[in-house]
């Protein structure tokens, strides 16, 4: 059995969702100038939002105040899928990686919320 962790650094979970944010940081450099305010900012800041809200969620004492950050990071989550789908629609580069590597924080974000539930019954 993994020893709990002590930091929100130690989560897999989290470490994931940081990348994914270092992917779409350098996905949105090469987005169109026009994009700056606009596609590139909204995405930035909805990928950080999945990673503060794991690390935010992690010190909340209550298994409730725990999960409710996590269930916005799920949100901001599925905000950065739709601008994948986006990104690529509009031709802006390759979001193959970002892809893959959100939709396993997806599945360890679901994990960590069942493992929650699940050690408070």
């Amino acid at each position: 059995m993994r020893e709990p962790a002590k930091r929100f650094e130690d989560l897999i979970v989290w470490q994931k969702a940081h990348q994914f944010v270092l992917v779409v940081y350098r996905l949105t450099q090469s987005f169109p100038r026009s994009e700056i305010y606009g596609l590139s900012s909204q995405f930035r800041r909805a990928s950080v939002s999945i990673a503060a809200n794991i690390a935010e969620g992690f010190r909340k004492r209550g298994p409730k105040d725990k999960i409710r950050f996590l269930n916005i990071a799920q949100g901001s989550l599925e905000e950065c899928r739709y601008y994948l789908i986006l990104a690529n629609d509009l031709e802006y580069g390759d979001v193959s990686e970002p892809l893959r590597i959100i939709a396993e924080v997806s599945k360890l974000l679901e994990g960590y919320i069942r493992a929650i539930l699940t050690s408070d019954s």
